[in-house]
């Protein structure tokens, strides 16, 4: 068996273990390192990982992971989920569509502070599932916009994938951010066509909600600008050079934990489960990475990214052809494994083989051209029927919907992923733009 061969069984086998339910930081370390020791031998795997280990916990830059995570937290124990929502909901929730279109508005703006799609889903689905079924709207299209509208917690940044994927290509974290908000915001503009879209195909699915006077709309907005400062330091502050990314994450975890203990009135038990959990999930990002890490590093041994760049180089195919099938591959995967896996798991074989082909771009803008991709395709697949594991969330805490309801209510959405995904493929200029700027 060649090695080429023995990098293709790995592949092959990890995805195996993950569809096993396997835990994903474990089949690529077991994987990873079978394959490793296949190729290299033992004694070199077991060196291979004394180094690697170290090298790679005791990078600074990893430290803005459990940094954003509670900033996450610490806004969703604080209520501003909520208060993200009133705002929306009082100027907009008047409007045939408009909780609906306030619930997208407001997944946005809590995933300028959150940077996770399902607990985006999960903690709107509390706050915005509950008004828009009271409010006569269809179990389709409430179901449907939140699984969608969580997303966007991914969407926009800061956001936990661009931040691996920042640290796996060695790319400038906060040059990733910036290249993500034009097409967050397109993203949320398609969102919202939707559902005005499908307010006046079957306007008794979205009646209007009652309007709030002017006064009341200042008030709802009074409570969100604390919300919106802290999003505009953390990017501007990062991208402007004023701090690294590491210290804009702590700045931002920092001024979230003021706001929710001032306004939100988070106290002692709430500050604990933060902590708790951000430690929990940090533990299982880091062990996903480690595994991703030695992964690599066996595929790498295997050739089988090199040799398959070359293989793909000779086709006599346009670059954009190539592009578009990876991008298949990110949507049929994104139906039944989770993001970050996901990512982890392919970049090595992606990376080369886009840094092979020939798009006119330099190699700086194909990385960040391609992360931007990559963190659009990957999210379609979490609201992709059957699989989506954003509509599962989603049905859980809606447990009277049916789910072939949700999965009716959320067809729209996907279309207009394709739409913007195929935009942001033939025009890197999208992505490309506001970077440039600097």
């Amino acid at each position: 068996m060649s090695d080429f061969d023995i990098g293709l069984a790995m592949f092959a086998a990890a995805l195996v273990l993950i569809a096993l339910r396997m835990p994903v930081g474990v089949a690529m370390l077991l994987v990873g390192g079978v394959g490793f020791a296949t190729i290299g031998g033992w004694d070199r795997l077991f060196a291979t990982l004394n180094s690697m280990t170290f090298s790679r916990f005791s990078s600074y830059t990893l430290s803005v992971i459990p940094l954003f995570l509670l900033m996450g937290d610490f806004a969703t124990k604080g209520g501003m989920n909520r208060a993200l929502f009133r705002c929306a909901r009082a100027w907009m929730g008047h409007w045939r569509g408009g909780l609906a279109v306030a619930t997208i508005g407001g997944c946005a703006a809590f995933g300028a502070i959150c940077g996770s799609s399902l607990a985006t889903a999960a903690t709107m689905s509390q706050v915005a599932g509950p008004e828009m079924r009271r409010h006569g709207y269809s179990p389709a299209l409430a179901t449907g916009t939140l699984a969608a509208g969580g997303t966007l917690g991914i969407l926009i940044p800061p956001s936990v994938i661009l931040v691996i994927y920042a640290i796996y290509t060695e790319m400038s974290i906060g040059t990733l951010f910036v290249a993500a908000v034009i097409p967050g915001l397109i993203a949320t503009a398609g969102y919202m066509l939707v559902v005005n879209i499908y307010a006046r195909l079957h306007p008794d699915a979205a009646p209007p909600a009652p309007a709030l006077d002017f006064r009341e709309k200042l008030r709802a907005t009074a409570e969100v600008w604390p919300v919106a400062m802290v999003f505009i330091l953390v990017v501007t502050g990062i991208y402007g050079g004023w701090f690294s990314a590491t210290e804009g994450a702590a700045i931002g975890a920092a001024a979230t934990f003021l706001l929710a203990v001032t306004l939100g009135g988070m106290r002692w038990e709430g500050l604990k489960e933060s902590l708790l959990s951000t430690t929990v999930t940090t533990g299982l990002i880091f062990v996903v990475l480690l595994g991703a890490e030695l992964f690599s590093a066996a595929l790498a041994l295997s050739r089988l990214p090199a040799e398959l760049s070359a293989v793909v180089a000779t086709f006599d195919v346009a670059p954009i052809v190539i592009l578009l099938m990876i991008l298949l591959i990110y949507f049929i995967l994104g139906c039944f494994m989770e993001s970050l896996a996901m990512v982890l798991l392919t970049l090595p074989i992606f990376i080369p083989l886009m840094l092979s082909l020939d798009f006119g771009l330099g190699r700086e803008q194909v990385l960040v051209w391609f992360g931007i991709l990559v963190l659009m395709s990957v999210e379609v697949g979490m609201i992709s029927p059957p699989f989506g594991l954003n509509l599962f969330v989603i049905n859980a805490m809606a447990k009277d919907v049916p789910m072939g309801e949700t999965y009716r209510g959320v067809m729209g959405f996907v279309a207009s992923d394709f739409v913007r995904i195929i935009l942001l493929a033939l025009l890197p200029a999208i992505s490309l733009w506001l970077p440039g700027l600097w």
